[in-house]
């Protein structure tokens, strides 16, 4: 299976925090589960895959180019949701998008219009009067109609109600069904993740602690009756050492 994001050895120094040596990959047509608990180094992360941050080290290769070589194929390919749109709260939905559809040369506007009737979108109104899942379904609607083939998501079922985040898990199986889209997204909604994800990387302390296919996490510990939320809460409390799941 060829991957679709591929980072290697990132790194980023601050003051009182350190990202370590970050490596891992995004399959082609997989979900991949981004988590660690707040402060772990997720944010720095994509931020830095992204270059919203300049990193002290390492590489970042998306579908087999160097981002930093290939910045526009790069942004073209990529879909982005990180913290919603609340810094536009008196915009209308028509507005950002006529803003957004001039920065992509492959954008579709059928295929957004299809969008925001499967979404049920009025464009008409403003960001503030959208629910919270709703924006983070615009957000969406926007990736989806440039044919982003990989979907960058930091908590973006964080704060919704139960309701909403199973829409939206159900809807991340959806984009990747066909198997040439791909998703990363950081969470910390254990059954988000249980839905939705075949892949999970782990971040502990600024360090990717374990990556792998949610089977070959789990199959670690099979003997032990564990759930994914058990392990995940075990790793955290320090009650298990990377040891133990490699």
């Amino acid at each position: 299976m060829s991957n679709a994001l591929e980072v290697r050895g990132l790194c980023k120094n601050y003051p009182a925090f350190t990202l370590k040596d970050v490596s891992f990959d995004v399959p082609q047509g997989a979900v991949v589960g981004f988590i660690g608990r707040n402060g772990a180094g997720k944010s720095t992360t994509l931020k830095s895959i992204l270059g919203l941050v300049h990193p002290d080290g390492g590489e970042v290769r998306c579908f087999g180019q160097d981002v930093r070589q290939h910045e526009r194929e790069f942004k073209e390919s990529i879909g982005v949701v990180l913290g919603g749109i609340d810094f536009y709260p008196k915009k209308k939905v028509r507005t950002i998008t006529d803003v957004t559809r001039r920065f992509y040369d492959n954008w579709d506007e059928e295929k957004y219009r299809y969008y925001l009737q499967l979404f049920h979108i009025d464009e008409t109104k403003r960001v503030d009067q959208l629910s919270s899942g709703m924006r983070v379904k615009y957000l969406l609607a926007l990736a989806l109609s440039h044919n982003a083939r990989l979907l960058l998501l930091d908590e973006p079922t964080s704060g919704l109600d139960p309701v909403s985040r199973d829409e939206l898990v159900e809807l991340f199986r959806a984009i990747v069904a066909d198997g040439q889209r791909s998703i990363l997204f950081s969470t910390h909604i254990t059954s988000d993740l249980e839905k939705c994800a075949s892949h999970i990387t782990f971040i502990k302390d600024g360090a990717i602690f374990h990556s792998s296919s949610v089977a070959e996490f789990m199959a670690a510990y099979a003997d032990r009756g564990a759930t994914l939320e058990d392990i995940i809460v075990s790793v955290e409390r320090r009650e298990l050492d990377e040891g133990a799941i490699i």
